[in-house]
């Protein structure tokens, strides 16, 4: 008997899972493959998500025990485009809910995320009248790539300390600078900008939102809405979040034109990931604005 919970792709999920995107939050978790899936799947459901969506290839498996409390839908994520058409798709179906985005092994944190739910943050987020929330992706990698070749090892994660920078987004139709919008850089992305396409150099992620008719995810991370793309509000500074996260590690020790060129991703302002939202708010990598 087919688990009711498996999709054979966006379609059948729009049609017969709709359900899962009728209350908020929502998780939509995509596997480029199969590290650490099964932690990112925890961690979301953990911190409050009501719904959590994997998104997966077919050759990716879904933790077993977790079956009855994801939704899987199946998705060719290798595609181009694929990620950002099925989650513009499912934001037509979800709309008035808030709603988030991030790959395997990335884990989202936000302020007081230990003891207070997402549903608790975003409620605030909402009486501030903000309708999506910036956040930084932080990379995180392996002290030891001779012990963890793909760079990722939850257990000894570092991050850096420093190194991260903000510049003005402009606007090219007219000429000016973008209100309240930066570009961060910093991480990996920074230190091996070499190996990184110039259009993915970026940090800045708006992956906690809410849907509404007509928005649209643009493949930079940010939606034609220019209000969604503000970092606070025009009267005081906003929340934001961090998604720690050991995807771009892993891609360039995966990736042949740079495993090779990399021997070590620690330099002198690496240090030891605590797993916590106050060492993301001592380091400034996260902002809790009005909310205490």
């Amino acid at each position: 008997m087919k688990n009711p919970m498996q999709y054979n792709g966006l379609t059948d999920f729009l049609k017969n899972g709709t359900a899962a995107l009728a209350k908020g939050p929502i998780a939509v978790i995509i596997a480029e493959d199969g590290v650490e899936l099964d932690t990112t799947l925890r961690h979301h459901l953990n911190i409050g998500f009501k719904s959590v969506i994997a998104m997966l290839p077919d050759v990716v498996e879904m933790p077993g025990d977790l079956e009855d409390k994801v939704h899987r839908v199946r998705l060719d994520v290798y595609r181009e485009g694929a990620v950002v058409h099925a989650i513009n798709r499912l934001i037509e179906g979800a709309a008035g809910q808030w709603m988030y985005y991030c790959f395997n092994a990335e884990y989202l944190f936000f302020p007081f995320c230990e003891t207070r739910t997402i549903g608790d943050m975003l409620t605030f987020h909402t009486e501030e009248r903000r309708d999506a929330m910036l956040c930084y992706v932080v990379d995180l990698y392996a002290g030891d790539l001779g012990q963890f070749p793909n760079a990722v090892s939850l257990e000894t994660a570092l991050l850096d300390k420093s190194g991260y920078y903000a510049l003005a987004r402009y606007d090219e139709v007219a000429g000016a600078d973008k209100e309240r919008q930066l570009d961060f850089f910093g991480g990996l992305r920074w230190r091996f900008e070499e190996h990184v396409p110039y259009d993915r150099r970026k940090i800045d992620r708006i992956a906690l939102f809410r849907a509404k008719p007509g928005l649209e995810l643009r493949p930079d991370h940010t939606f034609n809405d220019e209000e969604y793309n503000t970092y606070a509000c025009p009267w005081h500074h906003n929340l934001t979040a961090a998604i720690c996260s050991f995807r771009t590690a892993k891609a360039l020790k995966t990736n042949p034109g740079s495993t090779f060129e990399i021997q070590t991703f620690q330099w002198h302002n690496s240090v030891p990931f605590e797993w916590s939202s106050q060492q993301l708010l001592d380091l400034g990598l996260m902002e809790p604005g009005q909310w205490f």
